[in-house]
């Protein structure tokens, strides 16, 4: 996130698209309602008429995959309407002619034609996102998981740098992480890229600093992506593969292939909390300790670096994390010897700008910090780019809409898309193990309108079997007002209808993510 989660009751216009927010962030949902009821506007973008649209001032329920061609829309009508923040694109940015240029096609009308969205609800949007004093975009992986992924991202940066919606409080492009610490292991590096602090492996400086502090030769070349891994197994390349914290068994697209790679791979180690379906798959598991039961840091969505105390001790045999790999390493010749996370921490912000004043004795007074925070005297970052980007000038993207990987046809008439529950995280692993959650939401339930549900002959409550072309699930239908026709929703939390068995493995070609929001399926009633 650009901004921090205290700034959004401060906000003009929220702009959400593609984040189910009160189900999937309901801390940062309630702060959307609390703007409102202060005199913010709010536009919602869906596919779905989630429960965030019923609060909206606008609600543009869009087809699933053509992000790229609203948000171009949208830019679109504030350069025709004069809207655009001129001072701010003169001094802060680069690259405008071309965006321009790019998205002079997009007419309102020419966008309702891919998007379904109406043409005078596209102006309305615009306006009222180009002319708030403060308008704040809040996206999640209904923008990123797509073929598309990174030009809708790109997009979002357009239409918040072309009405100067950067750099300034209440503001920004603000993705909202899927899991507590994501934002705090992609800082650490767990990227195949980077070293800490996004530090390129390829660069020179950074191979330098970290070579002499480790004293040990470093990769010069990025590594593999999740879904590179994977295929590197079936290829014959990957030899072994260590999960930590992660089920892909049931998190990842297309299972059948995944399930084919777990299987073949000639050494897995599995390193969770529960014994996951990935786990059960594993060569040996090791039992890692929960958030409660050790100590360390949690870097949250607003990139806020905040202390975790440990509470109980761990059970049987399991131990933290940093233990269980230093234990590893001593087995297979590195001389590791860290005492404990404060001194694990230390050398994070020694080797990494953006946390360098950060330290255990401030974020124990302090009760948490912002990165970038530089040094010790730093009071944090609560928005980024006050004053320049971090490239120096903020760079316009031409973005061409693109159409998904997968669209319906006879013999798979219907769009599939998936996300969270409200009761539910992730696949599962912890709150299906919670006996009151799961009372809540016991099984999977595939979504349907009512539409769709007369035309195929199916009712609510029905048994069916949805099938694409990489397999097929069974699952109870709910008919309902929130999908539109032609469009199922599925959540990814059960592995009684494990609906990744049908999701699609095409990727964005720049960040490698699935295409997990839209494939095309069809549905068959069958006997219970």
């Amino acid at each position: 996130m650009t901004n921090s989660i205290g700034e959004i009751e401060e906000a003009g216009t929220l702009l959400v698209i593609g984040s189910n927010t009160t189900e999937t962030h309901p801390v940062i949902g309630y702060r959307m309602k609390m703007a409102q009821r202060k005199g913010a506007s709010l536009i919602v973008v869906d596919p779905r008429r989630i429960d965030l649209a019923e609060h909206a001032d606008l609600f543009l329920q869009l087809r699933p995959g053509t992000n790229e061609a609203l948000l171009n829309g949208l830019i679109h009508v504030i350069i025709e309407e004069g809207l655009v923040d001129e001072e701010f694109v003169r001094e802060r940015t680069e690259g405008y002619a071309e965006m321009e240029a790019a998205v002079k096609k997009y007419t309102p009308e020419y966008v309702e034609g891919i998007t379904g969205v109406a043409a005078d609800d596209i102006r309305q949007a615009a306006r009222l996102y180009a002319q708030a004093e403060n308008a704040a975009i809040f996206y999640t992986m209904g923008i990123t998981q797509h073929s598309s992924g990174t030009n809708n991202v790109l997009a979002i940066a357009n239409l918040a740098m072309v009405t100067g919606n950067v750099g300034k409080r209440s503001a920004g492009v603000n993705p909202l992480r899927g899991q507590n610490n994501v934002q705090g292991a992609c800082d650490m590096g767990a990227l195949p890229n980077v070293f800490t602090g996004y530090q390129p492996v390829d660069n020179r400086d950074a191979q330098s600093k970290f070579k002499k502090d480790w004293g040990v030769k470093l990769p010069t070349v990025p590594g593999l992506t999740v879904t590179e891994i994977i295929d590197g197994i079936l290829d014959g390349k990957i030899k072994v593969l260590y999960v930590m914290g992660e089920n892909p068994a049931l998190s990842d697209a297309n299972l059948n292939h995944v399930l084919e790679a777990l299987d073949k791979v000639d050494f897995l180690v599995v390193q969770d909390i529960f014994l996951t379906e990935t786990a059960a798959r594993a060569d040996v598991v090791l039992p890692a300790a929960a958030f409660a039961e050790k100590k360390g840091t949690f870097t949250n969505t607003e990139r806020r670096v905040q202390l975790v105390r440990q509470a109980v001790n761990p059970p049987g045999d399991a131990w933290a994390d940093w233990v269980i790999l230093q234990e590893l390493a001593s087995r297979i010749g590195l001389k590791w010897n860290y005492r404990g996370p404060e001194e694990i921490f230390r050398e994070i912000a020694r080797l990494t700008p953006s946390y360098a004043g950060i330290s255990y004795e401030r974020l124990e007074k302090e009760g948490g910090l912002q990165w970038p925070c530089p040094d010790a005297g730093h009071p944090g970052t609560p928005y980024l780019h006050a004053n320049q980007f971090s490239r120096g000038k903020g760079r316009f993207t031409p973005v061409e809409y693109q159409p998904p990987a997968e669209e319906p046809d006879e013999e798979y008439p219907l769009l599939l898309t998936t996300g969270r529950s409200l009761f539910h995280y992730h696949t599962g692993t912890m709150t299906r193990r919670s006996g009151a959650i799961d009372s809540f939401k016991p099984e999977e339930l595939a979504q349907i309108s009512r539409e769709d549900a007369q035309k195929f002959g199916i009712g609510d409550g029905d048994l069916v079997k949805v099938t694409s072309r990489r397999g097929d699930v069974k699952v109870r239908v709910q008919v309902t007002e929130i999908v539109p026709p032609g469009v199922v929703f599925m959540t990814f939390h059960f592995h009684e209808a494990a609906v990744n068995r049908l999701t699609s493995n095409k990727v964005d070609p720049i960040a490698k993510i699935p295409e997990y929001k839209v494939c095309a399926v069809k549905l068959e009633k069958v006997a219970p």
